[in-house]
C-alpha cells in the first residue's frame, strides 16, 4: 500500500506561501506558510498533520489490540502534541505526547494501559518517528 501527498511552495521562507494536497482529495491546495508553522496564524502545517496522523494511527492500533483481547471500545479519544525544537542549524520533531481517554466496557485499568502501551510502540506512525513518545492513558 502506498499513499501520496504533495506540496508546492512559492517564495522565500518568511514571505512565501505553500499548498498541500493529497491523492484522496481531503487536502486540496490547503494553504500553509511560515506564520502557520512557526507563529500562531490560523492554518495548518506539517507538524499538525503529523499530530493528526499519529492520533489516528494510535487510536486504530489500540482498537485492534483491544479486539484481540475480546474488548471493543465505545470510544477512544486521542490527542497528539508534537514538539518542534531548534536542533543545531535546523529544527527537529523531538517529542510527541499522546493523551488518550477511552470507554471500554469490561476493561480494567491494567489491561487498558497494557494495550495502550503496545499501541504506542507498535502503530506505524510511532515507528516512523525519531522522537520521544510519551503518553497519559485514562479509562473512563
Amino acid at each position: 500500500m502506498k499513499r501520496k501527498a504533495s506540496a508546492v511552495w512559492k517564495g522565500g521562507i518568511k514571505d512565501g506561501k505553500g499548498t498541500l494536497s493529497s491523492d484522496s482529495g481531503v487536502l486540496a491546495d490547503t494553504p500553509y506558510s511560515f506564520s502557520t508553522r512557526f507563529e500562531d496564524a490560523k492554518g495548518t502545517n506539517p507538524e499538525e498533520l503529523i499530530a493528526a496522523a499519529h492520533a489516528g494511527c494510535f487510536s486504530m492500533a489500540l482498537s485492534l489490540i483491544l479486539g484481540q483481547s475480546g474488548l471493543t471500545a465505545e470510544s477512544i479519544a486521542t490527542t497528539a502534541t508534537v514538539t518542534l525544537e531548534k536542533d543545531g542549524p535546523g529544527f527537529s520533531i523531538t517529542a510527541v505526547h499522546l493523551d488518550v481517554t477511552a470507554r471500554i466496557p469490561g476493561a480494567d485499568q491494567q489491561a487498558f494501559v497494557k494495550a495502550a502501551d503496545e499501541a504506542k510502540s507498535g502503530c506505524p506512525v510511532s515507528r516512523v518517528l525519531n522522537a520521544k513518545i510519551t503518553m497519559n492513558a485514562r479509562l473512563e
